[in-house]
């Protein structure tokens, strides 16, 4: 990793004894997939396709498994840990990073929710065997990517579920072992009434309905589908979605996601830097005129990585209590955290491209910032920022500001 931008999770939050050898181990298999997933980035954004030399490289080093429990075959790593490998794989390309930010929010829903569920149990052993990809379906046509309101239902008779779903987004579901989607629990519950399946490849089959050619983070693939599935009961999560969206499934998202931009701007600030060291040296040791721009990237990368850090501090603070993630305080904070890292990381790259000028500007130049500022305008609408804070003005309202500084 670039010597400019430590791990998200280091320093005081790393201080507790006997965690430090396995974040570097993390660390290390991140930047050696990252290394491979740099030479694809340029190819992976230009043609839209799936980084599958990165993947190969994920699952040869064994990170698709590492959220999962020791006892089931995987590596207990903490959300901190994730959120490392998904900054070390943003910097090399910021499509890596989000799907694997994205599996792990899956990943993470079906460990901490499958509440000693034998079907879904097996599933985990065979994600950290298989090293398994899982795809994410949590939006439908109509529902303008709200993600607590599902149109289709399940229908559960005789041991076994079926969903017929008109997914709008499908992340790189032509490549992915499995399925995890949401629905509504019955076909008289309410769209608010839901459930969270997880589906094997060989339980669905996907018709493409809407194509992915889009500004940045192209090779995500997300493209829409109908989906067609069935199998068994038990494949249904045993936990209502409401309890897994507040305490898994949205501050895993903010966290990872948000790890993952940091990754992109961290990746734009390292090739700024080398341009201003090149145009420095080039010039005699006279800076180059935009080069205060660089500084300017560097204050916003370190704000974004302080603010992440405070997430995950108040993350590892509420996690082990039952209700802990529910509170107004937590919610509103993991919550926040969306916002104020999309926005930062935006800052961060058009700083960074401003600091290079013309040869950032361009796409022939070595020091070319197009693919992160491309990719970072995903995130202020990878539901949208406007969304974000209106489901939380109630909470704004309702909570008082802290004034401790002290975490």
């Amino acid at each position: 990793m670039s010597a400019n931008v430590s791990p998200l999770s280091q320093g005081n939050l790393r201080a507790r004894k006997g965690e430090t050898s396995d974040a570097r181990d993390f660390i290390a298999r991140a930047e050696a997939v990252a290394a491979i997933a740099e030479r694809y980035a340029d190819e992976v954004d230009r043609d839209a396709r799936f980084p599958a030399e990165a993947f190969a490289a994920i699952r040869e080093h064994k990170l698709l498994g590492m959220l999962i429990p020791v006892e089931l075959g995987g590596e207990g790593a903490r959300a901190a840990d994730v959120a490392d490998v998904c900054a070390v794989l943003g910097q090399a390309c910021g499509s890596t990073a989000m799907i694997f930010a994205m599996h792990h929010v899956k990943v993470a829903c079906l460990v901490r929710h499958a509440r000693g569920n034998s079907w879904q149990l097996g599933l985990q052993r065979r994600i950290a065997e298989r090293q398994m990809l899982l795809s994410s379906s949590t939006t439908e046509g109509a529902n303008g990517g709200n993600i607590r309101s599902s149109e289709a239902a399940v229908r559960i008779a005789d041991g076994r579920v079926a969903l017929q779903r008109d997914a709008s987004c499908i992340s790189y579901g032509l490549d992915a072992d499995g399925l995890v989607t949401t629905a509504r629990r019955s076909d008289g519950a309410a769209s608010s009434d839901q459930v969270l399946v997880a589906f094997l490849r060989e339980d669905y089959s996907l018709e493409p309905t809407l194509s992915w050619d889009t500004l940045g983070m192209r090779g995500t693939c997300s493209t829409g589908f109908i989906v067609r599935a069935e199998g068994e009961a038990d494949q249904v999560l045993p936990e209502a979605y409401e309890r897994i969206h507040n305490q898994t499934m949205a501050p895993f998202a903010h966290i990872f996601w948000s790890s993952a931009w940091c990754g992109v701007a961290a990746g734009a600030v390292r090739r700024a830097r080398a341009f201003v060291r090149q145009a420095a040296r080039s010039s005699g040791g006279r800076m180059p005129p935009a080069a205060s721009q660089l500084t300017r990237a560097r204050v916003s990368l370190e704000t974004l990585r302080s603010v992440i850090q405070a997430g995950i501090a108040t993350f590892e603070r509420h996690a082990a209590d039952p209700g802990g993630l529910t509170t107004t305080d937590a919610q509103l904070a993991l919550t926040l955290l969306k916002v104020e890292a999309s926005e930062l990381a935006a800052t961060t790259v058009l700083n960074a491209m401003r600091a290079c000028g013309l040869s950032g500007y361009r796409n022939d130049s070595e020091f070319a910032m197009g693919r992160y500022l491309r990719d970072i305008l995903s995130a202020p609408i990878m539901i949208t920022n406007d969304r974000v804070l209106a489901s939380v003005e109630p909470a704004v309202l309702m909570s008082e500001a802290p004034l401790a500084l002290s975490l």
